[in-house]
């Protein structure tokens, strides 16, 4: 699976289990909404863990970038929170640092 599409859904579960946690604790919503969160949690963990890298640190930071364009398009869509210019310009520069961490040819 492409890099892309593992961060990508990777953000999805971490912030529906993060989500899900969030509704019930400050919504007041039932707690069943927990058994699918911490499942969503778990699938977050095992696909970060698919990303071809040599050191999880690399891994984690360049997914920091996702994570901050995907909580921004979370607030969006499904919040309904107006997003401006200024958290388009903040994810752009979060995803092109990234890709920059992924791609960069590193010497030995």
């Amino acid at each position: 699976m492409p890099t892309a599409l593992i961060y990508a859904t990777a953000a999805l579960a971490e912030i529906a289990g993060c989500f899900a946690i969030w509704a019930w604790w400050r919504l007041g919503v039932s707690a069943l909404w927990l058994a699918p969160g911490v499942a969503s949690l778990i699938a977050f963990g095992w696909l970060l863990a698919q990303v071809e890298t040599a050191a999880a640190g690399r891994a984690y930071a360049a997914y920091g970038g996702a994570y901050i364009a995907a909580s921004v398009l979370w607030m969006w869509l499904a919040e309904g929170e107006r997003r401006d210019c200024w958290d388009l310009v903040g994810a752009a520069i979060c995803l092109a640092g990234a890709a920059i961490i992924l791609r960069a040819h590193r010497g030995a």
